[in-house]
């Protein structure tokens, strides 16, 4: 077995770690698309779906986004996932999934590998040529992209709902004017409180509604040995291939998704520090980043084919890029993975000991969180102290453990 320690840029290992954060960190990652369902009767449908598009792919994993990122839907309840598992049947999602894994062009049919030899980490002359060789170690690669990148793609569903908060910003915004009123008699007649009390509450009212709800249907890409070998054998065309092209065409149903599970967000108050008045659009983003990337972290945890696995920067201390976003706590546990590939090109992963988060030294990585001035927003990494195992090195890899 050959060990890998190093999954990072060779020279992001040796930088200083500021230097170092603004290096891309390489690693494989599960990959997703992500979509929204649009209420289109439902107030603020257009700026929650304006926002929506702008949100980045979670950073943990790669962005396999197709073409449509939000579907409209009347003014509906969504029964469970079924309607969900429906819509993305009737759309043939899973076939478009793997197109993209294979750039695969619509109107030839021509496909190539160049995607997971990015994603996969892959010396890209090695695996040409084993594949050209049809050789066992090709037919490994093959297996490995297969089972540790296209078989982890997976497809967030968001149904985003506004939640009515607007009497709630009105006695907030009542209860400044009042304070700032009470302010200016205790000093004798200055109207410089008042002013800002007003300006305060004008803000405060100008929060009322954006309040959201986020539901998120997850689910998986089926890619295993059957499918793939029959893709590669009757679909994958290394040229201009008409009779491959049709045949795909025919047969997209072959490539499906499997449901995972749900996750609703807890609707609870998101704090508009930091936002200025005018920013309206801002403040939706905050609302449905924090509602999403709340349910991103508790699928983390309630299912293990959807954990992420995180690259220590640095072992003394030990550090990783991960922080509240992820849903880390005090109480979180994590392994650490050393990563092995055998003679063919197979990647497996051993653990070789265990991590905790050192208290107060939690990074708040939420979105808009060092705006709002919250403690540990400006860490840029978590720190974790060491609960077993032997001797760790920059490049091993963390997942979270209950």
């Amino acid at each position: 077995m050959k060990r890998i320690h190093i999954l990072l840029a060779v020279a992001c290992v040796s930088l200083p770690m500021k230097a170092q954060d603004q290096q891309e960190l390489k690693y494989r990652r599960s990959s997703i698309y992500s979509m929204m369902v649009k209420h289109v009767n439902q107030d603020f449908a257009e700026d929650i779906s304006k926002v929506f598009i702008d949100m980045p792919t979670p950073d943990k994993y790669n962005n396999h986004d197709l073409s449509v990122k939000v579907v409209s839907v009347p003014e509906k309840k969504l029964d469970e996932n079924s309607d969900i598992t429906s819509f993305l049947k009737r759309h043939v999602i899973g076939s478009r999934l793997v197109a993209r894994w294979f750039n695969r062009d619509i109107i030839t049919g021509k496909c190539n590998m160049e995607l997971v030899k990015e994603r996969g980490l892959y010396n890209a002359n090695e695996f040409d040529k084993e594949l050209a060789r049809h050789s066992q170690r090709g037919n490994a690669l093959l297996e490995d992209a297969g089972e540790d990148l296209i078989g982890n793609t997976f497809v967030l569903v968001n149904d985003i709902r506004y939640i009515d908060r607007s009497k709630g910003s009105s006695i907030v915004g009542s209860i400044l004017r009042i304070g700032g009123s009470i302010m200016d008699i205790a000093n004798g007649g200055n109207t410089n409180y008042s002013e800002n009390m007003e300006s305060l509450a004008q803000i405060a009212e100008s929060y009322k509604g954006f309040k959201v709800k986020i539901h998120t249907f997850l689910y998986r890409l089926v890619w295993e040995k059957e499918t793939a070998n029959k893709f590669y054998r009757q679909y994958y065309a290394v040229g201009n291939d008409e009779e491959k092209r049709l045949a795909f065409d025919k047969n997209r149903e072959l490539f499906t998704l499997e449901y995972v599970g749900e996750q609703e967000s807890s609707g609870s108050n998101v704090s508009f520090m930091g936002i200025n008045e005018d920013e309206p659009l801002l403040m939706v983003r905050k609302a449905c980043q924090r509602a999403l990337d709340e349910n991103v972290a508790n699928l983390q945890k309630n299912f293990d084919v959807f954990k992420v696995k995180i690259p220590l920067t640095s072992t003394d201390p030990i550090t990783a890029p991960i922080g509240m976003k992820e849903g880390l706590s005090i109480d979180s546990k994590f392994e650490v993975l050393e990563i092995t590939t055998d003679e063919d090109g197979r990647t497996t992963y051993k653990r070789v000991g265990t991590i905790k988060p050192v208290k107060n030294k939690i990074w708040d990585n939420r979105f808009m969180a060092k705006e709002e001035k919250a403690t540990g927003a400006e860490l840029g990494h978590t720190t974790f102290e060491k609960s077993s195992g032997g001797k760790f090195y920059p490049g091993m890899l963390i997942r979270e453990i209950k």
